[in-house]
């Protein structure tokens, strides 16, 4: 059991981010925290030391050494010397101070003892050296104690070595306040990188359960479940790869749907026709009695009509795939552009007046010359003018005004075509130009008409508007720069053809 709980905390903690973390950072961290307490522990020693170390320098001082030297100078011995040094002698309480004679041997103690069988290695370093000067650390021979010892030579005034003054004090005492210090540090440094891992694991926590959870969500959307969202916990850049998270999921799932919806809705306009083209190509095929011409006609009426939608809808198709591939392209040509909305409209209307629709129809009579690809045009006029029939209650009526306008500071003309249908709630408006998207699902149709004919507009640097109100119809606006616009005054002089219709009847009332 205990192995399969450190397997798991392992498994949790040893991989990813965390993993890169400990051995990054935690180690960088982990380094630099042992070369500070090394580098920390070296200093405290050494300033120990360096204290002690003065201390025995005050002992064995250039005065000291010097005022033996002036009482041989002036007939007094060096024992006696001694005896009066010992007696004004101020570190008594902290170290032991030896006056030593030029044989080697200990002639006065500080502390009332002498030891002249002890190994004294400062003397002699002292002899050899230019200064006259040495020091010792290390095992005293006479206790076993570890000791530091400071040697200065007493020389007369011929620079004769006469003796010397040793300065000696235990470090038993030094080495154990440093062990303790040196224990403080390495707790406080053990305190310090407890602090960091601890306040590390809780910032890469913060971190890491908010990806587990971005991963594991993203894997649900990547199965299908894309009702699956993200709880948002943090306000930074965790919290707003969430949120864009979630909008992406919401996206997918409508596009998912708008999809689903174009399949469906495509399906059904495919099947009619297919049905209506086998019926009637069954109908003529066993059909023998006195009917069959006027039969043979409505046949061929009906199959020529829903072949006809067919072919519109393969068209739509392939203008879709064209779209969403970037391969939508122009063939551009010099054409009087209310010439062509003029033939598409003479098309329309007969189709309308079948349906009981009335067309109203006004147009500049100048042309609109520009540089531009006629069929496109066509094909957004009329899907346009379908978009109007189909979503109109009969009887009604459909406005068509064009007239000439200007485009960021450029020549234009401006098309409207209005409806007074079922109308687009203003739920729905931002979207109709999207790809599959159908405000009314019960309307024939793919949804991706508008989406079209929007691209094509853009295409030619026109730009296509639309504005609606719910129950009171549609109004589309078409702006497509031309060549020359006509004076005001020449406008003024002509009539435009067919009827005269007024801003406020092409308006869409709210």
């Amino acid at each position: 059991m205990a192995v399969k709980i450190v397997k798991k905390a392992k498994n949790i903690f040893l991989k990813g981010l965390t993993r890169r973390w400990l051995f990054n950072i935690i180690g960088i961290v982990f380094v630099l925290l042992i070369t500070v307490f090394v580098v920390a522990s070296f200093a405290i020693k050494n300033y120990y030391y360096n204290s002690v170390e003065s201390i025995l320098n005050s002992g064995a001082s250039v005065n000291a050494v010097n005022y033996f030297s002036t009482n041989l100078d002036s007939g007094t011995s060096l024992e006696s010397s001694a005896t009066n040094f010992m007696l004004s002698y101020s570190y008594k309480d902290k170290t032991t101070l030896w006056v030593i004679d030029s044989d080697g041997e200990v002639i006065a103690s500080s502390d009332g003892f002498t030891d002249s069988g002890a190994e004294m290695p400062d003397y002699t370093q002292a002899l050899e050296s230019e200064d006259g000067r040495a020091k010792y650390i290390g095992e005293y021979s006479a206790t076993g104690e570890k000791i530091m010892a400071v040697s200065r030579l007493i020389q007369d005034s011929d620079g004769a070595t006469v003796g010397a003054v040793r300065v000696m004090t235990s470090m038993e005492k030094t080495d154990a306040q440093i062990i303790y210090t040196v224990i403080i540090l390495f707790l406080a440094v053990l305190i310090v990188f407890a602090i960091i891992i601890f306040s590390n694991l809780v910032y890469i926590r913060s971190i890491i359960v908010p990806i587990r959870e971005i991963t594991n969500t993203t894997k649900e959307i990547s199965n299908g479940n894309l009702d699956v969202r993200i709880e948002k916990k943090y306000d930074d850049e965790i919290g707003n790869l969430c949120d864009s998270i979630n909008s992406m999921a919401a996206d997918i799932a409508t596009a998912d749907k708008m999809k689903n919806d174009f399949i469906s809705t495509i399906s059904h306009e495919l099947r009619t026709p297919l049905t209506s083209i086998k019926g009637w190509g069954e109908t003529l095929m066993f059909n023998n009695d006195e009917s069959r011409d006027k039969v043979t006609s409505k046949g061929l009426e009906i199959i020529v009509k829903e072949a006809g939608r067919l072919e519109g809808f393969v068209e739509e198709l392939l203008d879709f795939s064209r779209l969403q591939s970037g391969r939508m392209t122009l063939r551009l040509a010099k054409i009087d552009i209310f010439a062509e909305l003029d033939e598409t409209v003479f098309t329309f209307r007969e189709r309308a007046q079948r349906e009981g629709m009335e067309v109203r129809y006004s147009i500049p009579d100048f042309p609109a010359p520009a540089n531009a690809d006629a069929n496109r045009l066509k094909q957004v006029f009329m899907n346009i003018l379908d978009n109007a029939l189909k979503y109109s209650r009969v009887p009604g009526k459909i406005f068509v005004k064009a007239e000439f306008s200007s485009l960021n500071g450029a020549d234009a003309v401006k098309i409207s075509i209005a409806d007074r249908g079922c109308g687009i709630s203003q739920k729905d408006l931002p979207h109709v130009t999207e790809k599959f998207y159908k405000a009314n699902v019960s309307v024939r149709g793919s949804g991706i008409g508008l989406a079209v004919s929007n691209e094509i507009i853009n295409l030619h640097n026109g730009t296509l508007e639309i504005d609606s109100e719910e129950g009171k119809g549609t109004l589309v606006t078409i702006y497509l720069p031309v060549d020359r616009v006509p004076t005001k005054k020449q406008i003024n002089k002509s009539e435009s053809k067919e009827d005269e219709i007024s801003d406020d009847e092409i308006k869409i009332e709210r």
